[in-house]
Parts: structure tokens; sequence; C-alpha cells
């Protein structure tokens, strides 16, 4: 239990100092442009998989 109170403690710090710097506004930017990224190949993969399961039938 200790162990888990330790690490959670150095993930604490860690977050903190990335809240309080700069790092924070661009790893959301990034994370945005990720989202966005992997909404569009979603979008992708299901229609050619519905196109896929038409050319089947």
């Amino acid at each position: 239990m200790i162990t888990w109170i330790v690490v959670f403690l150095v993930l604490a710090l860690i977050a903190g100092l990335f809240g309080f710097t700069g790092i924070s506004a661009a790893a959301a930017g990034m994370a945005k442009i990720l989202f966005y990224i992997f909404l569009i190949f979603l979008l992708i993969a299901v229609v050619m998989g519905l196109l896929g399961g038409m050319a089947a039938t």
C-alpha cells in the first residue's frame, strides 16, 4: 500500500510540474490534433468496412 502512495505522489508531482509550466498548453493542443486525426481514421475505417461488406454480398 505504501508503494502505491509513493507512486501516486511521484505522479502528482510530475503532473503538477507540467501543470505549472507551459507544457500543459502544448500537450492539450497536441491532444486535440491527435484526436481529430484518429477520428478521421475511424471514419475511414468505418466507411471501408461498410463498402467491403457490401462488396462481399
